[in-house]
């Protein structure tokens, strides 16, 4: 493994000279990132932030979004089983509960548990880019934005297209997706389908997911368009090690549907936009598979939110507001029928001063039925050095109130807490990036202190875990990140990417004697992530992927992973990928033992 890490920084020092005359690198700085007012280029954020671009998506050895964000630096990706058929997600240390993932800037929470946001009802190759926020995100996105925040931006196709893929390989694994585009005038349209299923890699782990997916755009003017989504997927697995290992014959069915419908107003030095939607999933959970009497929960939860966002230009700088309010409601056979409102007011202002500095800061107000009201204030300054070299630092206040799970679960191995208070954190920042013809590098530290954080505890492995607030911890890291690419050449050896990054995290949890905890020390604490993306020839491309990761208490691996593509854009092509070349023994969460060597290879059919 040494060896391998030495190659590839030896790499990135002696691409540095090449990189600075290549005109044919990606222009990443351009692309606005998607925040609901204040939209910024890549290249002036003042936050660390990771893109995901579509030919990343496409060549990463990866069936699902979830097995595409383990490869991001800073983020925790913990899989129960393949293709991420279920999976939590962690930013900078913090736990699912403290990700907000969104869709198109639309919230993907649900209040009975975050194991439940990553249901995302889109197929892959919808997929235009994924833009990942570490750091707090409350004054930006709202609460649950606590330790980071994952958007995903779909792509609404102006040209007539059809793409077909399909694939095959261990453990019964296949999959089809169908994905076209049919635009009329100034109506554009995009739909999908897509079916994945395996008999799973060990005892009670086989999956059936379905996905639906349609998406609209209408320009009225040069002024108004509309646009509108609906989604739906169904998945049911064998959830053997999932949420214990005392029932290895869990099993578990969830449907989640998701529409919106949106205006946006665009005017000279003016944005607005208006959208509404709803969020329906319908989770049923059997201990014993075969014996649905034994033990059951049936949930079914229900999310209806209003939102507008905005900005406009004056003497001052950019102005950014927002309103918000939202319902929670929740049907259970386990924790009860029950509902909940939320409010937030959004204000934040941009200035710069001078040609050199520029100064974001702002304050999310949120009304809760429950806690009342409370404050998120936050703020970004940034110093362009150079034409390359920009500095940062920030700070921002993030809130998380409990799930109705942490509050009234009630199982064999799983107890809830009602009197549980929301955990609340106040983290800094600060860091330097670096971006010059396709070459980056970024550097960034971060301390975040966490009052009355939540955590599933309990004193023997006999008791049932439950949650707990403890009063304060502190998580605190740094993260370093360099990045090469360029745009295809059709050169017989071309190397298009290449990936290096190192994450160190520290937690103060001071674990009480006799006490266990679950998630909180368990989080990243050391995370190494490389990769090479190399053509060879015009249709050729083969991406290998390294990560060593420990957590906290556990002992360290290492995963290799890699993908082959023949004529990937063009009409017809090919591919082969292999997961955990190396046939490491892990486990990512639960007691879930992890696949070792696994295969699986298919076609792409792209038809404009």
């Amino acid at each position: 493994m040494k060896k391998t890490i030495l190659f590839i920084f030896a790499g990135f020092f002696s691409l540095k000279g090449f990189a600075q005359n290549d005109t044919t690198s990606q222009n990443l700085e351009e692309i606005l990132i998607q925040e609901n007012r204040i939209q910024l280029p890549f290249s002036k954020q003042s936050k660390n932030i990771s893109l995901i671009t579509k030919p990343q998506l496409e060549t990463t050895p990866a069936r699902s979004l979830q097995e595409v964000l383990s490869f991001v630096p800073g983020v925790d990706v913990r899989q129960r089983g393949v293709t991420g058929v279920q999976a939590d997600i962690g930013i900078r240390g913090g736990s699912f509960e403290q990700t907000l993932m969104l869709l198109n800037g639309i919230k993907l929470s649900d209040p009975q548990t975050g194991h439940h946001m990553m249901n995302i009802p889109v197929p892959l190759v919808n997929i235009e880019r994924v833009e990942v926020l570490k750091g707090p995100g409350s004054r930006i996105f709202g609460q649950n934005a606590y330790a980071g925040a994952v958007n995903i931006i779909t792509e609404l196709n102006a040209q007539k297209s059809l793409r077909m893929q399909g694939y095959a390989g261990d453990f019964g694994m296949k999959g089809v997706n169908f994905a076209g585009s049919l635009p009329t005038g100034n109506y554009k349209q995009n739909l999908s389908v897509s079916h994945d299923q395996s008999n799973g890699h060990w005892y009670n782990s086989d999956y059936k997911v379905t996905n639906l997916f349609y998406e609209s755009g209408l320009d009225l003017n040069e002024s108004n368009s509309l646009r509108g989504m609906i989604a739906y997927t169904d998945r049911a697995f064998g959830a053997n090690g999932f949420y214990t290992s005392a029932f290895p014959d869990q099993w578990e069915s969830i449907q989640t549907t998701l529409a919106s419908l949106s205006h946006s107003l665009n005017l000279q030095g003016f944005q607005l936009k208006t959208r509404g939607y709803w969020r329906k999933n319908d989770d049923e959970f059997l201990l014993k598979r075969n014996e649905p009497e034994f033990f059951q929960n049936n949930h079914s939860t229900n999310v209806f939110a209003l939102e507008t966002n905005g900005s406009f230009e004056s003497k001052l700088g950019t102005t950014g507001f927002g309103l918000e309010t939202r319902k929670e409601k929740i049907e259970s056979s386990n924790l009860g029928n029950r509902e909940r409102n939320l409010s937030g007011i959004f204000l934040e202002q941009l200035v710069n001063l001078g040609e050199s500095f520029d100064v974001r800061a702002g304050l999310y107000s949120n009304y809760y039925t429950e806690y009342g009201w409370k404050h998120f204030p936050g703020a970004e300054v940034g110093f362009q050095a150079t034409e390359n070299l920009r500095f940062y630092s920030g700070y921002g206040i993030s809130y998380r109130i409990p799930t109705y799970t942490d509050l009234y679960y009630v199982g064999p191995t799983n107890i809830g807490n009602d009197q549980l208070v929301p955990e609340q954190a106040e983290t800094y920042e600060i860091g330097a990036k670096w971006n010059k013809s396709g070459l980056t590098a970024e550097l960034v530290y971060f301390n975040r202190s966490t009052d009355n954080l939540i955590e599933w505890t309990r004193s023997s492995t006999e008791n049932p875990w439950q949650p707990q607030n403890f009063n304060q911890v502190t998580f605190d890291g740094i993260e370093a990140a360099l990045g090469y690419r360029v745009n295809p050449s059709g050169e017989l050896f071309q190397i298009k990417e290449l990936i290096l990054s190192y994450n160190y995290i520290h937690a103060n949890l001071i674990q009480q004697a006799g006490t266990e905890t679950r998630y909180a020390l368990t989080a990243l604490k050391n995370q190494l992530i490389a990769g090479i993306l190399t053509g060879i020839g015009p249709k050729l491309e083969w991406n290998t992927k390294i990560r060593n990761i420990e957590r906290m208490n556990q002992d360290p691996y290492f995963l290799l992973d890699m993908r082959l593509d023949y004529n990937r854009i063009g009409r017809v092509g090919f591919f082969a990928e292999a997961s955990n070349i190396t046939n490491t023994d892990y486990i990512e969460a639960g007691t879930v033992q992890m696949p070792g060597r696994w295969f699986r290879a298919g076609f792409m059919l792209n038809l404009d």
